[in-house]
């Protein structure tokens, strides 16, 4: 496992923070999620699953998934100051829930970027069944128009978790937006970044 790490001049926390089942830790969109987190005081520790070190498409299995998290997470506690927060980027951020409970990791807060709920066209809520057992509090990041989660469900789910859930104005999967219908004036990751940090300092620095 290799890993990438961003220091804020001022960290509030580090985060630990995998990527999705499509892109690895070096992908612009991680760049861009890991320097905004920076610039709000959250230094980040990205890493790569074993599937991406080894040049393959398809994902590794959870508990393989998993494990590797707790790898990253344990590397971060022994390495970089806390207090210190677990997440990611679409799958990254569904393995992180899992490896949370599964490893019980001490983590102040989860931060779910792009939480995959269900897959695009099938609206579901099977994949956060698992969630109720989680105690640490969490954040979701989610576009307005990410097809991977219908915001009548995604509000559903948050709401019975006691999560907090904030919408990313015109986003999708992928933090594309509509740049002509967008009202905010600063760019998504900014905004990602602005909530994070205000979470972080409520739920993880007390």
């Amino acid at each position: 496992m290799t890993g990438l790490f961003t220091a804020a001049a001022d960290p509030i926390a580090t985060l630990v923070f995998g990527h999705g089942a499509g892109a690895d830790m070096r992908h612009a969109t991680m760049q861009s999620i890991a320097e905004a987190f920076a610039a709000a005081g959250i230094s980040s520790l990205r890493f790569n699953f074993p599937f991406k070190e080894a040049g393959k498409s398809r994902v590794d299995s959870k508990d393989v998934s998993t494990g590797t998290i707790k790898a990253a997470f344990d590397f971060a506690t022994e390495h970089y100051e806390g207090p210190y927060c677990l997440g990611g980027h679409s799958f990254g951020g569904r393995m992180a829930s899992h490896a949370v409970l599964e490893h019980r990791l001490d983590a102040a807060a989860l931060i779910f970027c792009a939480f995959p709920l269900h897959p695009a066209g099938k609206p579901s809520i099977e994949r956060a069944g698992h969630m109720d057992a989680i105690q640490t509090p969490m954040l979701f990041l989610s576009g307005t128009r990410d097809k991977l989660a219908e915001p009548g469900l995604l509000t559903q789910v948050t709401a019975r978790l006691g999560a907090t859930l904030e919408w990313l104005d015109t986003g999708d999967h992928g933090y594309r937006t509509l740049k002509r219908s967008r009202v905010r004036e600063d760019d998504i990751f900014t905004e990602m970044a602005g909530h994070a940090r205000q979470f972080v300092l409520a739920n993880a620095c007390s």
